[in-house]
């Protein structure tokens, strides 16, 4: 048997070496769990390209296929039907598993709600790619609490059960504090993704001019009448109007995309009436991105912490002068019917 002091010596070694190990398992834990409260919003943008591509298969296959199985989910405040497809769920459905099951921490924020259950299948893998890596260089770390991602599993659903696909994207954008800070637009029928990252980097660029003296104005279909007779009012009655289904469609315009169906060119992007933010807040992201704008039309900036409706009508330009453009725009009262 062993002296009592060299029994004692030992105890206190394998206390030691307990206490030792606690310690250590304590630091790790604790490490573990600061790093899930932080997200690196490189992988943020890997992940939002991955889900609007996709989205956009889901989005292209029920279009192939011929069966939509469009219903109406109700109407707009303007009276419009709005509609809802197969399209849109399936999306939807890729699109939010991906992200819920990579940052389960994160708030998202879906244009559909089919309450349907996470697809546990959809993973990902965390890799960023090496063009992000080297475009954006180190870490971009910020708290999940910050983080709000948006998504717009079809945008353009009108358009697409019209079989007018060029207008189709689907987008996801990621909001921190509020702020657009990630945006991607991805056109499922032509294949093309935009991506742009606030103070990172982007793979779709300004055009070389733009006009501002008569710019060509980009408006919804559905009331480009009414924004007609508002825009000639502000620039002049030569002033050239195009009407385009999809909010992310019309930001795209506004931008030189290098694709070989180039959208329509304009110089800015009027919108006067409600507008859901999953509608608006990847075009933000990508024009303040690229140095441009989006606001109310009272010159407000879209905060994407909140509730999903803009009240507030929308500018988005780029590459002129956004004060002095909101300037030269009525009041958006003068829309009202008058009594």
């Amino acid at each position: 048997m062993a002296p009592i002091g060299v029994r004692v010596s030992r105890s206190r070694v394998l206390l030691c070496i307990l206490l030792l190990s606690g310690m250590i398992y304590y630091q790790c834990s604790r490490s573990v769990r600061n790093a899930g409260s932080r997200v690196d919003l490189r992988q943020l943008l890997s992940l939002a390209i991955i889900a609007a591509e996709e989205g956009g298969k889901a989005v292209r296959a029920v279009r192939e296929s011929d069966s939509l199985g469009q219903r109406s989910k109700g109407k707009t405040k303007e009276g419009a039907e709005e509609l809802v497809t197969t399209g849109d769920l399936l999306s939807h459905g890729k699109m939010s598993s991906l992200f819920s099951n990579a940052f389960p921490g994160i708030k998202l924020i879906s244009e559909e709600h089919d309450n349907s259950k996470v697809n546990k299948s959809l993973t990902w893998n965390y890799e960023i790619p090496n063009l992000i890596q080297e475009s954006i260089g180190k870490a971009r770390m910020v708290s999940t609490k910050s983080v709000m991602v948006w998504i717009d599993p079809l945008d353009a659903t009108r358009e697409y059960t019209e079989d007018l696909n060029h207008f189709v994207t689907t987008m996801v954008c990621v909001a921190v504090d509020g702020k657009p800070v990630i945006g991607v637009i991805h056109k499922p029928f032509s294949k093309y993704t935009a991506w742009a990252m606030v103070d990172g980097a982007s793979n779709i660029h300004p055009r070389k001019a733009y006009k501002e003296k008569t710019p060509t104005v980009i408006v919804s279909r559905s009331h480009a009448g009414a924004v007609k007779s508002y825009c000639k009012g502000a620039f002049g009655n030569d002033t050239t109007i195009i009407p385009a289904g999809g909010a992310g469609y019309k930001v795209l315009s506004l931008l030189d995309t290098g694709e070989d169906t180039q959208p329509d060119s304009a110089d800015v992007y009027i919108h006067v009436t409600f507008i859901k933010k999953w509608d608006i807040c990847a075009g933000d992201a990508i024009l303040k991105a690229l140095g441009g704008q989006m606001t109310t039309i009272e010159g407000d900036a879209i905060d994407y912490s909140d509730f999903p409706s803009n009240n507030g009508g929308l500018v988005a330009s780029i590459g002129i002068d956004h004060h002095a453009l909101l300037k030269r725009l009525p009041d958006l009262k003068s829309l009202a019917p008058k009594m």
